[in-house]
């Protein structure tokens, strides 16, 4: 009788959006993959390039998260598939995943007349994800915003998606933004990540129309022919249609369009990105874009792109991705803002080339590290013990910048593989802003 391999570790995927049209598509997905119902297309973590870089198998994935709806993922899963976002028949084919997903979900916040200050509230966050670790008996989690856009913050206090953001830091979770909101990137959170000796990547996912964009830019400049102007306009409705019809949310959004053109071609062309919410389309998604150039003695050209997509399906894969290859690099130790990842977002963190070819040729050399990384030991891992790689930093993340929010947390008690939070003081949770 021959022995059984060793069942991999579960690894716990906390979605900030837990009841999105994305976070459903990206449960949904995850569980047909596993099952062999669907190829994984779309998904680079599952190219030959990756297949032996250490990641988490999608079989060990486990998911919960925060919203503010209580719509149960399976009935979230039977709309999308009446509106062609999933298969017919998946929902009911993956029902008891959906189900168990469904019971990890935990009600979001901040609700109208919520009288906890921020620390708090952070306090609360990061007490649900620890209670999801502990109980699923999880190796360690990520924390995935992928809520609806928010508009840019004003003022000193901590938007939504910064309190998700550092409630993942104090549970002692690494940290991916795929929406153009706040997160990471508030001033007073700056020293908060680099304290935690965690990794983060982020922000707003590359799916569509500025995937397209980080290809199209470098062909200009490499063939040396001038972009005037570059217009483009969005049709989308769903979750972030109406979000993105704020000005202030859609401000968000175009700001990682445009700096890809100003990257890529060297200058800032003529013309501006156009986001329309029409309800009726709902998931489904157009992007129009409209370059006028000049070709040799100065014949003036068009071209012309139309991008028709379902931006959860060309969501979700990026996100599976994301979650597995942040993972095995806290696994391997690493911390700090991810700039490797640069491939997946419209505004990466870190340094890192803007041009798509030239960001995949990066992350392949990433995906090359983390296979030589092998596994490291106890001592020298940032696993979800919260180390920082050189085994000097603590779990411990120190006080936001000016003093006036702590959200700080204790050592890790008797070994347990996330950081001790501060619990609620009310005994509550909270949970997201507006969901995508």
């Amino acid at each position: 009788m021959s022995a059984s391999l060793p069942r991999p570790p579960r690894v716990g995927v906390w979605l900030i959006g837990a009841r999105g049209s994305v976070a459903t598509t990206v449960v949904a997905g995850c569980a047909a993959v596993t099952a062999g119902l669907h190829p994984p297309t779309g998904m680079v973590t599952e190219t030959p390039d990756f297949t032996d870089c250490g990641l988490p198998p999608l079989s060990s994935l486990v998911f919960g998260g925060h919203d503010t709806v209580d719509c149960p993922l399976p009935k979230r899963a039977e709309a999308l598939a009446a509106g062609g976002v999933l298969p017919p028949g998946l929902p009911a084919a993956i029902a008891s995943e959906l189900t168990a997903a469904d019971r990890e979900i935990r009600p979001g916040g901040p609700a109208p007349g919520d009288a906890r200050d921020e620390d708090d509230l952070i306090a609360a966050f990061a007490a649900d994800i620890q209670d999801f670790v502990r109980r699923c008996g999880l190796e360690r989690a990520v924390v995935v915003n992928v809520a609806s856009t928010e508009p840019p913050p004003t003022g000193a206090s901590l938007p939504p998606s910064s309190l998700y953001a550092a409630a993942a830091l104090r549970a002692g979770c690494p940290y991916v933004n795929f929406t153009p909101s706040t997160g990471l990137h508030h001033p007073s959170l700056a020293t908060v990540a680099e304290a935690s000796g965690l990794p983060y990547a982020g922000r707003d996912g590359k799916t569509g129309q500025t995937l397209l964009r980080s290809a199209l830019g470098p062909m200009f400049a490499q063939r040396a022919l001038a972009v005037r102007a570059w217009s483009g306009t969005n049709l989308l409705g769903g979750g972030d249609g109406a979000a993105l019809a704020d000005p202030g949310a859609a401000a968000a959004k175009n700001a990682g369009k445009e700096r890809v053109l100003a990257d890529t071609l060297g200058t800032v062309p003529e013309g501006e990105v156009h986001i329309d919410d029409v309800p009726a389309l709902g998931d489904w998604k157009t992007a129009w874009d409209h370059i006028a150039f000049d070709g040799f003695l100065g014949t003036r050209m068009i071209l012309q792109t139309i991008w028709q997509g379902c931006d959860s399906a060309l969501a979700a894969p990026l996100v599976l991705d994301l979650a597995r290859l942040v993972t095995r690099a806290h696994e391997t130790g690493l911390s700090g803002p991810l700039s490797e990842l640069g491939f997946f977002f419209k505004d990466p963190v870190g340094e890192g080339p803007s041009a798509l070819g030239e960001q995949y040729a990066v992350l392949r050399e990433f995906g090359g590290r983390l296979k030589g990384a092998g596994e490291l030991g106890d001592g020298a891992r940032a696993g979800a013990l919260g180390e920082s790689g050189g085994g000097s930093g603590a779990a411990a993340v120190g006080e936001l910048q000016g003093g006036s929010r702590a959200a700080a947390t204790g050592e890790p008690q008797d070994g347990s593989v996330v950081a001790t939070a501060g619990e609620p003081k009310d005994g509550s949770v909270a949970g997201a802003g507006e969901e995508r």
